[in-house]
């Protein structure tokens, strides 16, 4: 039986976080998808995690001591970083990321990021204000335009009890990060991929205005996957909070026409085309200029939106043009509707009431072949991968 990552060698760095129990289990899916994983842990991540357990589900030595020579008797940061296929920092510490961005090497973990060739991927976690702090973003900043990639932190509850962003990235969107850089080659080189994502906002004062639950992370995911694949990537974004993909161009949106325009204005350039945003179906007939009073009842007149897909499919000419149904019944068979109707090459359906603005999703992908394929629950940053297999497949004429 093959695996995703069978003969990858992979470095999984363990910072002193309160999430480096999660080290544990992302150990455990590296090593299920058939990677070969060495671990190495700073002084303070021995205090939460003992070696042991990570030697235990690594079948290797665990690299601590930065002066211990390795098992081939070389010079140990050296041999290690030389034979990676990847270096995972996961999770990583404010401290430990000031040092990466700084090249301090104090220890066995950053003498490992100075001295490997790999590409290195952080997952950083850390409580609240450390996260949001200027001195912390300027380093991933930092660290980001030195071609090192870095996860977005997760929304929720943290170890000091406060609520909001610094809690580690899941553990599929990290693994599924992992098996993206190993797994697939630039085989988008030389295309323009337009990606829509978010929601629309159809303003009714200048304070309310309709919508809908859309996060924004598939299409932002799918953006970060096709440039990671050679692709040129145009991203139009309705309203969201995801910060922007490092080498992706993107224009922001707020309504319906206001996509539509940005879509047409870049079509000509673009040769993949992948609408995963939720554009709203409707708009305000008017538009207050002013707050709205309340009142005992409220009728509100409702016009249609331009069909932003639908135009571009009568524009399509040679572009490969994918399109998503957020349905909450008869998914396959309102997919395939959709899939003649708007001339489209793939389509991704997903039930709205599976993933709709989380971390995770599931769909199921339809070509014009007549072809149905249910995909398992995944991370949207794999999902993002499987439907840009489809479309390098849909370009070769497979």
């Amino acid at each position: 039986m093959t695996h995703s990552l069978d003969g990858k060698e992979i470095i999984l760095g363990v910072t002193g976080s309160i999430a480096a129990y999660k080290a544990v289990e992302i150990l455990r899916e590296l090593t299920g998808r058939g990677a070969a994983v060495t671990v190495v842990m700073t002084e303070s991540a021995q205090r939460f995690v003992s070696p042991l357990t990570f030697e235990t589900l690594s079948r290797r030595p665990i690299l601590t001591d930065l002066f211990a020579l390795d098992y081939d008797k070389q010079i140990g940061h050296v041999a290690t970083g030389g034979r990676a296929d990847l270096y995972l920092i996961a999770p990583a510490t404010a401290n430990t990321i000031a040092k990466l961005a700084h090249g301090i090497a104090d220890d066995f973990l950053t003498n490992l990021y100075l001295s490997c060739t790999c590409p290195v991927l952080l997952a950083p976690a850390m409580d609240r204000e450390m996260y949001a702090h200027p001195t912390v973003q300027e380093n991933l900043t930092r660290l980001k335009a030195r071609g090192v990639h870095v996860l977005e932190t997760e929304y929720g509850e943290l170890a000091s009890g406060l609520i909001g962003r610094g809690r580690l990235a899941d553990l599929l969107t990290i693994c599924g990060e992992v098996e993206g850089l190993l797994t697939h080659q630039e085989d988008l080189q030389g295309e323009t991929v337009l990606v829509t994502a978010g929601p629309t906002q159809e303003p009714l004062d200048p304070v309310r205005f309709l919508s809908n639950r859309s996060s924004g992370r598939m299409g932002f995911a799918i953006a970060q996957a096709a440039r990671d694949r050679g692709a040129h990537v145009l991203l139009v974004s309705g309203p969201t909070s995801l910060p922007t993909p490092p080498g992706v161009t993107r224009t922001d949106v707020t309504t319906a026409e206001e996509m539509l325009h940005a879509v047409l204005g870049q079509l000509d350039a673009t040769t993949i085309l992948i609408m995963a945003a939720a554009v709203a179906d409707y708009r305000p007939s008017t538009h207050a200029p002013k707050k709205m009073k309340k009142q005992e009842s409220l009728t509100i007149e409702l016009l249609r939106n331009p069909d932003i897909l639908a135009e571009a499919g009568r524009q399509k000419e040679s572009r490969i043009l994918v399109g998503f149904a957020a349905e909450t019944e008869d998914l396959v068979s309102n997919a395939r509707e959709k899939l003649q109707k708007k001339h489209l090459d793939l389509i991704v359906a997903n039930d709205i009431r599976v993933g709709f603005g989380g971390e995770t999703t599931r769909v199921t992908i339809l070509d014009r072949q007549g072809q149905v394929e249910e995909l398992p629950e995944l991370s949207k940053r794999e999902v993002a991968h499987q439907i840009l297999d489809r479309v390098v497949a849909v370009r070769r004429g497979d």
